[in-house]
């Protein structure tokens, strides 16, 4: 612990805590005549770098009041239903009231007006990129399609991965640590008009955990407006079976008080189709190969509920209670499964049928408590307490039949499992940032600790039920996270440099109960990374970055429980699994703020795959996570927006990469196998504003894949051409949209593991190939942007589900 407990201290003497001065503006906001315009927004910004200082309303007579100004030189605008007033340079170094700020106000006819829709602009900064969205073509889609169309993110099917690794979601800084399935249920019920920018950081900072890879940083807006706004917003989607989903939000805010409350309710019936073929093989050639079909119908009924509430005692102190929920009681999974089974000859030997049904409840339910205090001079520090209670309770009942050809049975073969998994994450952390003379500083401490049990009980019931002891267990984890940070930043005229390190003490324990096997571990580490931007004019800049990151095993892999398709089939976890290293090196050139070149190289060390295995002796295929020997990866990408016209806007995004991963082949003699492939990625989406007012637009997006890893599997290649129409009316309160996926049915890869003695393969095909028709209404003083914040969901990415 002197480690950790040196660089807390050091951390915490480098807080500084400064006081000055302060003074008030006040003035009015008035339109082109002279009007006075009633509670317009009223920004107080940077003059080096136009952020955002401070920000309040007029009141009903256009009147308004900033107060607690540090003397400086600022630009001060002033914005109302979109229109905007020019900005106005101040020095200010006592009181200050000026005469008005004039929003100048249409006066065309609309029929001689063309209305340019906003296009999503892209800069760059020394840690990260920024794709701002805020009033573009882009904020009438959901976060989820906002992040699939953000500059370096791939889409693997409910996954977002950047540079070929899973990114971690954050909103407003906070981790949002849910399962990929979950974060993709969050983003498409969340509006992307609340979304003013997404960070991409390829090599996140010392502020971030140290665990998972890049970050998406979604930002949103600030609401500065007072009043109440609320929308219902519904979808429909057709694909095989159709799905529907609704949802409200409501937002009210005072001088001191902003409250949002959201609920939604999504009942579902999915339906994927999964094809495999495995070849068994024995020192004469396959032996036997098994044709399977396997299809799955899986019906959920999920709500998620959330509420924030901010209350500011005044302009330097502020509280946040956020709360968040999303309970699905029902959760049915019906499947059925036939596999022919053929000799060497190619003739049938038999054939095996199963048909398996899983019931599932599964709750998730957490909140946050945060404080935030803003010094006099500069700099602010925030306290912050979170808790999270996911419960998982899944029952499953299979049965298999063996025949012979022409329907002579043979055997039978059914079992039951009982499963229950309970995890509760506690996490306290404190944050400061601030100017330590002209260097900015960031440091702070984080806490979590994390307590998960599982069980798991099997039965077999072909003599009544028979409980099978080897195949059950009960399975306890803990792990305590002790974690403090410090970082520095410098700007110069053409440079930037910033640099900091995390210092991580973790304890970990596993127990398997049945196997009367326990895990210790406990290890000290560092975490560097430096960041350096050089803008060698106006149009050229060029940055290198570096950082070291960590993987932690997920819960759910480390339990060393068999999750059965049938008793051939199955998945199995690994309690020996240890985390995993990376060093992370990018080179970054950007040319005229728009043509961004990125080089990167990844070692990925040894990376936590689940690979697939056949045993050729017995006939099972089973999948198992495990730590890879060895693993890297290396690119280029390319990313470029253009306005073709004034109507359209033409989004690019290319990467050549390259991926390999060398893991010991547990069923090849132990052999060590290397799994590599070179890709291409390519992505154009079209924007498009359809009419002259902008309430009619449409989106043409093609998405191409040469292929890809997926543990010892590759992937065939893949083409996704999508197309979408949007349409305000009733002066914008309302909106529906249209959209088409999958149009060309080639959004689905081939997985394929051929090496030594495996040779298997599939094809799962969900119901990507669909139609969705959304519609949203907003009422209320609609008008008004928000600040609804999701909760801290810390260290849940590894909470598994489905």
């Amino acid at each position: 612990m002197k480690p950790i407990l040196l660089f807390i201290v050091a951390a915490l003497i480098c807080t500084p805590v400064a006081f000055s001065q302060s003074f008030q503006l006040s003035g009015k906001v008035k339109d082109d005549v002279g009007e006075p315009i009633p509670f317009a927004s009223v920004f107080l910004l940077q003059a080096k770098d136009s952020s955002m200082v401070k920000g309040t309303s007029a009141d009903e007579f256009g009147a308004f009041l900033v107060e607690n100004i540090t003397p400086g030189i600022y630009f001060l605008k002033a914005s109302y239903i979109g229109q905007t007033s020019g900005a106005l340079p101040l020095d200010i170094r006592s009181d200050t009231k000026i005469g008005a700020l004039i929003i100048p106000q249409q006066a065309e006819e609309l029929d001689e007006v063309i209305v340019v829709s906003g296009r999503p602009k892209v800069e760059r900064k020394v840690d990260r990129i920024v794709f701002n969205v805020e009033n573009t073509v882009l904020s009438q889609s959901s976060s989820w399609d906002i992040l699939r169309q953000t500059p370096g993110v791939i889409t693997m099917q409910d996954e977002l991965q950047i540079r070929n690794q899973p990114a971690v979601v954050y909103i407003n800084d906070r981790k949002v640590q849910l399962s990929p399935a979950e974060v993709r249920s969050l983003l498409e019920n969340y509006q992307g008009q609340n979304i003013k920018s997404i960070e991409v950081i390829n090599n996140p900072p010392a502020k971030y955990d140290a665990e998972g890879g890049a970050v998406l940083n979604i930002v949103t807006n600030k609401n500065i407006s007072l009043g109440y706004k609320g929308n219902i917003n519904t979808n429909y989607t057709q694909g095989i079976f159709p799905k529907f989903n609704f949802g409200t939000s409501h937002f009210y805010k005072t001088k001191k008080l902003n409250v949002n409350a959201s609920y939604s309710y999504a009942p579902r019936k999915d339906f994927r189709d999964v094809k495999n073929e495995t070849n068994f093989i024995n020192n004469t050639g396959v032996f036997s190969r098994w044709d399977t079909d396997f299809d799955r119908t899986n019906r959920f009924k999920t709500h998620n509920g959330g509420l924030t509430v901010d209350y500011a005692f005044n302009d330097r102190n502020e509280i946040n209670l956020t709360s968040n929920m999303q309970i699905s009681p029902e959760r049915e999974y019906n499947n059925f499964q036939q596999t022919l089974i053929t000799n060497a000859a190619g003739a049938l030997d038999s054939t095996l049928t199963t048909e398996s049904f899983l019931d599932e409840t599964k709750n998730n339910i957490s909140g946050d408590l945060t404080f935030k205090h803003r010094f006099k001079k500069s700099g602010a520090i925030s306290f912050n307490g979170h808790y999270t209670n996911f419960d998982l309770t899944r029952t499953q009942r299979a049965s298999s039949n063996y025949t012979l050809p022409f329907s002579s049975f043979i055997r039978n073969y059914s079992f039951f499992t009982d499963a229950k998994q309970d995890i509760e994450i506690i996490t306290a952390q404190v944050d400061y940032n601030g100017l330590l003379g002209t260097v900015g500083l960031e440091t702070g401490l984080k806490t979590s600790l994390i307590n998960s049990q599982s069980q798991l009980s099997f039965f077999t019931e072909n003599n009544g039920q028979v409980f099978v002891p080897e195949l059950s267990d009960n399975y306890l984890y803990d792990e305590n996270v002790y974690a403090a940070y410090i970082s520095a930043s410098k700007d110069w005229e053409k440079w930037s440099l910033k640099a900091g390190i995390r210092a991580e003490h973790t304890l970990s324990s596993g127990n398997s109960l049945a196997l009367a096997q326990v895990n210790n571990l406990e290890y000290f580490e560092l975490f560097p990374s430096v960041y350096l931007l050089h803008n060698i004019n106006e149009n050229h800049s060029l940055s290198l970055d570096y950082s070291r990151k960590l993987e932690r095993p997920r819960y759910e892999d480390l339990n060393p429980f068999r999750t059965f398709i049938n008793e051939n089939i199955f998945y199995e976890g690994n309690p020996n699994l240890v985390p995993n290293f990376s060093n992370n090196f990018n080179l970054n050139y950007t040319l005229n703020q728009e043509y961004f070149f990125d080089f990167y190289y990844r070692d990925n060390g040894n990376y936590i795959s689940t690979l697939s295995f056949q045993d050729n002796e017995n006939q099972v295929l089973r999948d198992v996570t495990q730590n890879v020997l060895e693993s890297t990866s290396y690119g280029f990408d390319f990313n470029y927006g253009k306005s073709v016209s004034n109507n359209w806007y033409l989004y690019s995004y290319i990467s050549i990469f390259h991926e390999d991963e060398t893991f010991l082949a547990l069923e090849s003699d132990a052999f060590s196998a290397k799994n590599e492939v070179n890709g291409f990625y390519l992505d154009l989406t079209n924007y498009l504003t359809l009419s002259k007012d902008g309430t009619f637009k449409g989106e043409l997006g093609l998405v191409y894949l040469s292929g890809f890893l997926s543990g010892s599997y590759k992937m065939s290649e893949t083409t996704n051409l999508t197309f979408g129409l949007q349409k305000s009316f009733w002066n914008r309160r309302a909106e529906l949209s249209l959209n088409f996926n999958d149009i060309l049915g080639k959004a689905n890869p081939r997985y394929a593991s051929r090496y030594l003695n495996q040779d298997n393969a599939y094809l799962a095909i969900p119901e990507t190939q669909n139609f969705r028709l959304s519609f949203t209404y907003n009422f209320g003083n609609f008008r008004l942007e928000d600040n609804e914040r999701q909760i801290e969901k810390s260290e849940r990415d590894r909470i598994g589900s489905e």
